[in-house]
Parts: C-alpha cells; sequence; structure tokens
C-alpha cells in the first residue's frame, strides 16, 4: 500500500478505518440518547453490547443468516434494557449502581454461552464498495461500507426527527426534562423510561452484533474494547442530538482507525500508543464537558448527571 499510495495511504485508511470503526459507537450512543432523552443513564451497554455481539454471532451460525443474528442481537439487547429499565423503576434505585451491575451480568452472560462460538465461523453482513473508483485493491479493501453504518445514519437522522416532529418524541423528552409535568399531562414516566431502555439496549445490540458479523468479524471475549462505556461520554459529547451523535461516532472511530493508518504504511514504533487514541479522547471529551464554570447544555432535567 505504502509503495502504491505514498502518504496518501494514511488518510484513506483513517476514512476508510473510521467507518468501520465508528459504527458500534454510533449504535450505542443513539440508543444511549434515546435512554437519556428519558430521563435515565445506562452504564449497563457495553455488557449489552458484549452480549449482542455473542447472541449476534451464535443465531448467524446456527441459521445461516447474518440478519437473523442481528435481529437476535437487537431483541437480546431490548430484553438486557427492559430488565434495566424495570429494575430503575423500582424506587430508590440507583441508576448508575444498577447499569454495572448488567454490565458485569451481560459480559458474563456472553463468556459463558459463548465458548462454544469462538472458533466456528459464520457469515458475515454485506457491504458496498465505494472504492469503485480505484484499481488498487488496497482503496477496494479500505472503502467497504457495511450496510449498518448506512442503516446506523438513517436512524440518527429519524431519531433527530423523531424528537423534534412526532409525539412520542416530545413524550420522551418531556418525561427526560420533568417528571412533575409528565404526571400533569397523565403521562407515567417509569413506563416511558422503561421502554425507551429497551430500545436503546437493542440499539447497543445491533452494535455488538457488527462487531461480530462483520468487524472485526468473528467472536471472541475481547471482542469489545470499551466502545459501550465510551459512548456515554460520547453522547454528552455530542450534546444529546443524535445527528451530532453521528458525527462524534466518526471522530472517535477514526481515533481507533489511527493504529492501524499508520501500521499499514511501516509506522511501527510507538504501535500500543497509537492503539490507546481512543481512550485519551474519551479522557480529554471527560475532562472538557466536567467543568464547573460552565453548565451542561443541552442535558434532560431529570438525568442524575445534572443532579
Amino acid at each position: 500500500m505504502e509503495n502504491d499510495l505514498g502518504l496518501w495511504a494514511i488518510p484513506i485508511a483513517i476514512v476508510g478505518g473510521a467507518i468501520r470503526v465508528s459504527t458500534p459507537f454510533l449504535f450505542v450512543s443513539l440508543g444511549e440518547v434515546l435512554t437519556e432523552r428519558s430521563g435515565r443513564i445506562n452504564l449497563g451497554l457495553e455488557g449489552t453490547l458484549v452480549f449482542g455481539a455473542m447472541s449476534g454471532y451464535a443465531v448467524a451460525y446456527q441459521t445461516g443468516s447474518p440478519w437473523a443474528g442481528v435481529l437476535a442481537a437487537a431483541f437480546a439487547g431490548a430484553i438486557f434494557g427492559l430488565v434495566h429499565g424495570v429494575l430503575c423503576s423500582i424506587p430508590k434505585v440507583n441508576d448508575i449502581a444498577i447499569g454495572i451491575a448488567m454490565m458485569l451480568l451481560g459480559m458474563g452472560l456472553a463468556y459463558f454461552f459463548g465458548k462454544p462460538y469462538i472458533q466456528p465461523v459464520a457469515p458475515d453482513l454485506p457491504s458496498f464498495p465505494l472504492g469503485w473508483w480505484s484499481d488498487l485493491p488496497q482503496v477496494q479493501a479500505a472503502l467497504r461500507i457495511n450496510v449498518l453504518f448506512i442503516l446506523g445514519i438513517a436512524l440518527a437522522f429519524a431519531l433527530w426527527w423523531m424528537f423534534r416532529a412526532t409525539r412520542v418524541g416530545l413524550v420522551i423528552r418531556v418525561v427526560g426534562d420533568s417528571t412533575d409535568a409528565a404526571r400533569a399531562m397523565g403521562l407515567r414516566p417509569s413506563v416511558v423510561r422503561t421502554f425507551a431502555t429497551a430500545a436503546g439496549g437493542a440499539f447497543a445490540g445491533i452494535g455488538g452484533a457488527y462487531l461480530s458479523l462483520y468487524y472485526p468479524g468473528s467472536w471472541n471475549e475481547g471482542i469489545s474494547s470499551g466502545q459501550g462505556l465510551m459512548a456515554v461520554a460520547l453522547v454528552i459529547f455530542a450534546r444529546w442530538n443524535p445527528i451530532a451523535c453521528f458525527g462524534a461516532s466518526l471522530l472517535f472511530g477514526g481515533a481507533g482507525a489511527l493504529g492501524p493508518a499508520l501500521q499499514s504504511v511501516g509506522v511501527s514504533e510507538g504501535y500500543y500508543l497509537y492503539y490507546a487514541a481512543p481512550y485519551v479522547l474519551t479522557l480529554f471529551v471527560l475532562i472538557a464537558i466536567s467543568s464547573k464554570s460552565q453548565a451542561i447544555t443541552g442535558a434532560p432535567g431529570e438525568l442524575s448527571i445534572t443532579k
């Protein structure tokens, strides 16, 4: 690749890698936006992501259909979200504590039930070639776009429109901003938050299916590198805007693709440092949004981080 493209290999590899790496971030962050807009934070999405990756891979292997795996992952994520929502509806139960418990439960169940599927090979999700304009196989490989990435973009705009122009979006926003106002309107905040958490879990499950069925495209116990937890910081960074989550996901994905991009052109010194870029970015984002000198704009009023 270096001989064919020279230094152009680096931006091409970063763009292609950003698209591939950003897709799980996109789905998990969209799920967390939906959950947090209802006034609840879900730190258990890392476990949901991992369990979705395992269940999606297992079902795809058993049925021979990657789309069956995606549906299974979404269903598993919705169940995790539903359990999380029901538990958090109990009076005096802490969202953060339940989220950590659900994260550990999801990862533990995935490791236990996923052991038989470490070696078998499941079918991959389809992708589209955006590198058709080049005869270089390296460019064609770097610019293959998975169908879930396109679906994620569509969902980002659909959620943005839902929050702005539909009754469902209005209900979620009212519940997230004020429990008292929601009750005065005849709404049941705990029910709305439970269903929003379940839907957010389904999104995270789809993100997990992408990991196991496309990139990296296999099931193993180290398949997630903390995307579920980093997505919480990403949502705050995006100010709870679904479209901004898409841009932030590409930014985080680009940071994750930096190491492989530099390695592809022979830059191997500081290999592990480059792979730490997403975590360093997350740290800087958390520091930036934790400033006491300015309020967190756009945050739902009932969200625990605003109280």
